[in-house]
């Protein structure tokens, strides 16, 4: 759970969209499924073809450090011209956009596959024969987790109306993901 739970893209942008009400079970469930798939992988071995092929996640840290350097400008361009919970400055109510801004925050996260793959694997198969219940109780975990996240944030709808909160919440989101960004290219 406590790696599931860490502060980065793809929780800021969960809460983002369960603050906004927009598409949040089919992010919640993006979410959640990726999780259990790469939970999996980790589990099923998938962590020491990665540790052969350090060249892949050269790779997609650079492209994961475009993506959230991106988004990290677009937040705190938000952050500069804030505006209420109906407003616009979020996916613009697009089911595609949300979907594929979603899978972007995931699977182009280095660190997905690092924490996820590798460190979760890792302690799982170190199990042995209960690595798989172990992996059962982090998917569970996955998925009670982002569907907290996702339906809960509707009960921070209240202060949230107001454009001063969406200002301090897109102000920190710009500097997790630019912090992030220049942390993934500094590691390469």
């Amino acid at each position: 759970m406590s790696l599931i739970v860490a502060i980065g893209a793809q929780n800021a942008f969960v809460l983002r969209q369960g603050l906004r009400r927009e598409h949040v079970a089919v992010v919640v469930a993006i979410c959640a499924a990726s999780d259990l798939l790469l939970i999996s992988l980790g589990i099923g071995g998938v962590g020491s073809l990665i540790r052969r092929w350090p060249t892949a996640l050269t790779v997609t840290a650079w492209a994961g450090a475009a993506f959230l350097l991106t988004y990290g400008v677009l937040a705190a361009r938000r952050a500069l011209r804030p505006s209420g919970l109906d407003a616009g400055g979020g996916t613009g109510g697009s089911l595609r956009t949300a979907a594929l801004t979603c899978l972007a925050m995931t699977w182009l996260n280095p660190h997905v596959y690092l924490d996820t793959v590798l460190l979760v694997g890792s302690v799982a198969n170190s199990y042995g024969g209960s690595r798989w219940p172990f992996g059962v109780g982090a998917g569970t975990a996955s998925v009670l987790w982002f569907t907290a996240l996702g339906f809960g944030a509707r009960l921070l709808r209240g202060p949230f109306s107001r454009p001063a909160a969406w200002r301090v919440l897109d102000a920190v989101i710009a500097c997790i993901m630019i912090t992030l960004a220049v942390a993934m290219v500094a590691r390469t």
